[in-house]
């Protein structure tokens, strides 16, 4: 058995996102076949307690919708340059030693990971973006923000092809990990449903306080 997330957009109410968390039989390995019976068997349950359209966003979702707002296909313009967005987030971590990392948006997500584990740096501390500092907190914030952004190009695509009720990203432990691109994409459709998300991209404080209204 294995417990992962689906989430939910909220369009009103002062949550962004509901995260409801459902109990499935694992299939264990890493093949392909493997990972999609766990998103049907997700899906099959989310089902059940009555969430009926769902999207798997990541590599290893049936659509080529999900691949495609996967964090890993996404780009995120900064200077008229296209990079993408994962190398993105990475570069910009700050460390005790050193960091940003901002020569190396141009390389993959997992060159760009490589190169930072290379040596002990220290505690991560914070991010640099675009020379602002941005903080560790709320913890998933700044991944969140930048992964909104970079989906502004793509407004129009997606209230046209995005027709779910709720998201999955199969991967996602949220006993393991923090950041998940399918709690952002759920922010976004709040935010663009509410009208606020011009507001929230803008100013990531802003977006702040809205993941944490209290």
């Amino acid at each position: 058995m294995a417990s992962r997330p689906v989430f939910v957009p909220q369009y009103c109410g002062t949550q962004l996102v509901e995260e409801r968390i459902f109990e499935i039989d694992w299939s264990p390995g890493f093949s392909p076949t493997q990972k999609k019976k766990n998103i049907v068997a997700l899906h099959q349950e989310a089902k059940r307690h009555g969430i009926e359209r769902i999207l798997e966003i990541s590599t290893k979702s049936n659509s080529k919708i999900g691949q495609r707002l996967s964090a890993f296909s996404l780009k995120l313009e900064i200077k008229s340059m296209q990079y993408s967005l994962e190398s993105v987030y990475q570069g910009c971590k700050v460390f005790d030693h050193s960091g940003p990392f901002t020569h190396l948006f141009e390389l993959t997500p997992r060159d760009v990971r490589r190169y930072i584990h290379s040596t002990d740096r220290g505690k991560l501390t914070g991010y640099k973006f675009l020379g602002k500092d941005y903080p560790l907190s709320p913890k998933n914030a700044f991944y969140d923000w930048l992964y909104i952004r970079s989906l502004m190009q793509h407004t129009d695509w997606i209230r046209q092809k995005v027709l779910y009720d709720a998201f999955t990203d199969i991967e996602f432990n949220s006993k393991k990990q923090i950041n998940c691109q399918t709690r952002a994409f759920a922010e976004y459709l709040s935010l663009l449903k509410r009208k606020t998300l011009t507001d929230a991209v803008d100013d990531f404080d802003c977006f702040s306080q809205m993941l944490n209204p209290f």
